[in-house]
């Protein structure tokens, strides 16, 4: 009996370090300001090397694709997590020490994101990029979107970008090309980009793309998130 559990606790430490082989982020929708210009939200996770947890908070200007003033926050504990534990405790903290970020942009986090896309498999971005189909039954629109990636150099050189070529055709059949993301934006390390989520302001048309980012790391690859947003 006593093997058997000696051998039991051996499997589950050598299947915990294969799972620990690069580490992955946990994306949470915290919402929209009230007038749908301002969206916010996070992620967390725990580093592999050292399992301590972390967590990032964002704030966006949906009409600018970009971060408001002072709308990013970090935050990395100096202690290990328990086991089993995801580092979800680093979101509660970067929350609660940055609460006054939801109040000045009046984020309310029951107006979250309808989602219009979910990416059903959990495999790599392609380097030559994707396109995907989805629509917004609500609204009456359909669209078509292609994530088009860039890379130069390889290894510990290697830089890359993307953008998004965004065509929506609206209940009458009138059609709109967008472009969103900036592809002079050099990442470095990033080897792919991938499109998880797409969801719409409830407020509006704007849109929300939610993109996965994959970084070489030992054995693996640690996984982030980003959004690009557009409000037509």
């Amino acid at each position: 009996m006593l093997k058997k559990s000696f051998f039991t606790a051996a499997v589950l430490v050598i299947c915990g370090t294969a799972l620990w082989a690069g580490d992955t982020a946990s994306f949470v929708d915290l919402g929209f300001s009230q007038d749908g210009r301002v969206y916010m939200f996070a992620q967390y996770g725990v580093l592999s090397n050292t399992l301590k947890p972390w967590a990032d908070l964002y704030a966006v200007d949906v009409s600018q694709n970009n971060f408001v003033s002072g709308g990013k926050f970090s935050y990395s504990s100096n202690n290990p997590v328990n086991a089993g534990n995801d580092g979800i405790g680093a979101f509660y903290r970067i929350i609660t020490q940055n609460s006054a970020l939801a109040d000045r942009h009046g984020i309310d986090y029951l107006r979250q994101g309808h989602p219009l896309y979910i990416a059903l498999d959990s495999g790599a971005g392609s380097p030559q990029g994707e396109r995907i189909e989805f629509r917004d039954f609500e609204r009456g629109f359909s669209y078509q979107a292609q994530l088009i990636p860039a890379a130069e150099g390889s290894g510990t050189n290697l830089k890359s970008s993307f953008h998004i070529i965004l065509d929506r055709t609206g209940p009458a059949g009138d059609r709109r090309t967008f472009s969103i993301g900036n592809p002079g934006i050099k990442r470095p390390q990033i080897a792919t980009y991938k499109i998880k989520k797409v969801l719409s302001s409830p407020m509006d048309n704007s849109i929300i793309f939610v993109i996965e980012t994959r970084k070489p790391a030992v054995n693996g690859y640690d996984i982030r998130y980003m959004v690009e947003t557009l409000r037509p």
